[in-house]
Formats: structure tokens, C-alpha cells, sequence
């Protein structure tokens, strides 16, 4: 009787430990700790090194990830549009690289990703390595940093000032 008991009450405790270690799921309090911890894994740059980059006609690829009003108000020259909420969707999908006229990325080719001051972007920076992209860095101060540092360095789209049809891509 011992015995089973000692057993029962082992297989009770291996139960619950298993089933305890299936939910290490963490909970946030705030987006900035979603950020702290994606900003551990990813690899940022700085404004003047960009730009060095941009100087010397560097082969990398540039992605806003702004919502459409933000970008087309003003971006750094030569900048893709690819909002973060749907970066997942877009980034590995020819068509769209088609319709943009550019070649859809190579996972090892560099991508610097930057949103207005920062954080979407350490996020879609996270998002492109787990999707396994291996050259991702983030600009730091994003777009704002830029505009300071740079004043007469940008462009804009004026004629797309609007808000446009997203259009279908998919996800939610």
C-alpha cells in the first residue's frame, strides 16, 4: 500500500510538471518590454553610417516601416514602404516585389529597417530574424534621427498623401 502510494503520488508530481512546463508563455505589461526583449537579439546602425552606406552606393536594401501617411509625408531616399503590421506578409512575396519593380530580398542580403523612432522597427527587425533573414539591422532614432541630422536629405510622395486602399494581404 506504501508502495502504490509513493507511485501515485510520483506520477501525480511528474503530471503536473509536465503540464506546468507546457505554459511558459510571458506576459507583458506593456509593449516596451516586447521591445526590450527584441531589441536584446537584433543589431542596430546609426544615422551616419547609413548614410555612409547610401554615399558609397552600398547594395542594401531599405525598408519604412511606417503606415503609408507616414512615409509618403517624407522618407530616406531610396526606402521600400512595408508597414509592420503586414512586413510578414509582403517581405517574402514576389508580387509584390514585382509590383514595386525591385527583386523580392535573399535571406542573407542586408536589410536595414527603420520606423519613425525606433521601436515598430526593432520589432520588424526581430520578425525578419525569426523568419530567417541573417543581415537585419535597425536604425537607431529611426526616421526623426534621420530628419535632424539630415534635413535636405529626403524625399517625398505628395501625390500619395491619402489614405490608399491596402488592398489583400493576407494574414487577419
Amino acid at each position: 500500500m506504501k508502495r502504490y502510494n509513493l507511485l501515485r503520488n510520483l506520477l501525480i508530481i511528474i503530471v503536473i510538471s509536465i503540464i506546468s512546463s507546457c505554459n511558459d508563455k510571458k506576459v507583458y505589461e506593456s509593449v516596451d518590454g516586447i521591445v526590450a526583449d527584441a531589441a536584446v537579439s537584433v543589431t542596430s546602425i546609426n544615422v551616419e553610417n547609413l548614410k555612409d552606406k547610401i554615399d558609397n552606393g552600398e547594395m542594401i536594401l531599405l525598408i519604412d516601416v511606417r503606415e503609408p501617411n507616414e512615409f509618403n509625408a517624407g522618407y530616406i531616399p531610396g526606402a521600400v514602404n512595408i508597414p509592420r503590421g503586414v512586413l510578414e506578409f509582403k517581405i517574402s512575396n514576389e508580387a509584390f516585389w514585382e509590383s514595386a519593380m525591385l527583386y523580392m530580398p535573399l535571406t542573407d542580403e542586408e536589410i536595414i529597417v527603420y520606423c519613425k523612432k525606433g521601436k515598430r522597427s526593432i520589432l520588424a527587425a526581430d520578425v525578419l530574424q525569426k523568419l530567417g533573414y541573417t543581415n537585419i539591422t535597425f536604425l537607431e532614432g529611426g526616421w526623426k534621427k534621420w530628419e535632424l541630422t539630415y534635413p535636405l536629405m529626403y524625399e517625398k510622395n505628395l501625390d500619395h498623401n491619402s489614405h490608399e486602399d491596402a488592398g489583400e494581404v493576407g494574414g487577419c
